[in-house]
């Protein structure tokens, strides 16, 4: 167990909010021995239930609305992972409880490290995240940007705490949004890639379950080759594209409808969406 896993394991961690992004973080912090399970509580303000359900799964501690200002006080990591709604009340509410040294980590989409400080009425040390789903199984990517309060022991902290689901990236905090087009929405883009490949397979006289398996594991396949070997993608296509050939052919097509041009312009425009989302919830707030 490295040292920062030995540091970290001795902090107690509260998640304010509990959805699945929060239950991902937590399964993966238990899972890799991170955090001990009692290190952790999970705050769900409206959802009784689900707390419970929590509690039952991870054996976590869970809180009332009546403790909660205790427990948010007292405790040195507060997760902010609650609905983009929900924030700026919480957030206010959060400020006058607070002392300087408590670290605050947000994995609320489009809200900025200012808006946060403002809301909270304070210059709290905080942490901006950007994970993806992939976080669910381990295999999650997570973007990072810090603000200038963080210590270095923070800064561990929390790297350790999305290495535990993942891989991460520190970046400037205005690059999260062209992150969030890569990895954040990525996923989405390989599944929707995945339904037509499906559907191709079904079209072609293949059963439903066999162009499933197929497409999968070709996916599975494709990012393993490229993980493992180190080549980049551009040789791994080229390696499996002769001159006049089938690959050729289905590339050729996809060039025809500009699918390289198409998927940059995606990923830019969902950056662009990002950032006008961002906008637009930090106006709700003033």
């Amino acid at each position: 167990m490295s040292q920062e896993q030995q540091t970290l394991l001795q902090q107690k961690i509260t998640f304010h909010g509990a959805g699945a992004m929060a239950e991902a973080i937590v399964r993966g912090l238990i899972s890799r021995l991170v955090v001990r399970p009692q290190d952790i509580t999970m705050l769900n303000r409206s959802n009784q239930k689900r707390q419970e359900e929590l509690s039952s799964r991870y054996a976590v501690h869970t809180g009332t609305a009546a403790q909660s200002q205790e427990i948010l006080s007292g405790s040195p990591v507060i997760v902010l992972a609650m609905k983009p709604k929900d924030a700026a009340a919480a957030l206010r509410e959060l400020g006058p409880l607070l002392s300087p040294d408590q670290l605050i980590v947000s994995v609320i989409a489009g809200l900025s490290i200012r808006t946060m400080q403002t809301l909270l009425g304070r210059k709290q040390p905080i942490a901006r995240t950007m994970p993806n789903t992939s976080s669910t199984i381990g295999l999650g990517a997570t973007g990072l940007a810090f603000s200038a309060e963080i210590t270095d022991d923070q800064r561990s902290t929390v790297m350790t705490m999305f290495e535990a689901v993942g891989i991460v990236t520190i970046v400037p905090e205005d690059k999260l949004e062209i992150l969030t087009g890569i990895s954040g929405s990525g996923p989405a883009y390989v599944y929707y890639l995945m339904e037509a490949m499906i559907a191709a397979g079904i079209r072609g006289g293949l059963s439903s379950q066999q162009s499933r398996d197929l497409t999968v594991q070709t996916v599975l396949g494709a990012s393993r080759m490229v993980q493992q070997t180190g080549l980049e993608p551009m040789k791994l296509r080229s390696d499996v594209t002769s001159p006049g050939g089938a690959t050729q052919a289905a590339l050729k097509k996809l060039d025809e409808g500009d699918f390289f041009e198409n998927v940059i312009a995606a990923v830019n425009r969902c950056a662009e969406r990002s950032r006008e989302m961002g906008a637009a919830l930090e106006g709700d707030f003033k």
